[in-house]
């Protein structure tokens, strides 16, 4: 159980995940305005404004170099990881959701007249926008920045 307690103890790793629980409730608030009805289901879905990915790494990335160093090779560490999660929610998630966005208009066009045919649809909100990614980075530092006296 002592484990435990030093996890909890670590400000880097709960900042971040502040950072993240912050960008996913704007997402069911932007959610809400947007669309003008309640849909949890955006707390728990991949996608959408802001990256509540990138949220979590930057303010990572960032509370690490504050704690360790910025010159530190954990900074470096966790600067490489932010910039790969990043690079993957704004590429390669954003192409297969378009992918599968395309996958589903055919299976609509082909099976329209065949109800007896059942297959589950594609999730195709599986990336971000550079925009959606770069607001979330931006979410993640002001929330390090915020919280950066707890270090």
């Amino acid at each position: 159980m002592q484990d435990i307690g030093n996890i909890l103890d670590n400000r880097v790793l709960l900042v971040a995940l502040v950072a993240c629980f912050i960008a996913q409730a704007l997402k069911l608030i932007i959610e809400i305005v947007k669309n003008r009805k309640l849909n949890v289901r955006v707390l728990v879905t991949t996608g959408g404004m802001p990256s509540a990915h990138s949220a979590l790494v930057t303010a990572l990335a960032a509370g690490v170099g504050q704690t360790l160093g910025w010159a530190s090779p954990d900074f470096a560490v966790a600067m490489v990881f932010a910039i790969i999660v990043m690079y993957d929610a704004a590429g390669v998630r954003q192409a297969a959701g378009k992918q599968a966005r395309i996958l589903n208009q055919m299976i609509d066009e082909l099976f329209h007249e065949k109800p007896d045919f059942s297959q589950d649809r594609l999730k195709e909100l599986l990336g971000h926008t550079p925009v959606q990614v770069i607001a979330g980075s931006a979410l993640g530092m002001t929330v390090y920045w915020l919280a950066r006296a707890a270090y």
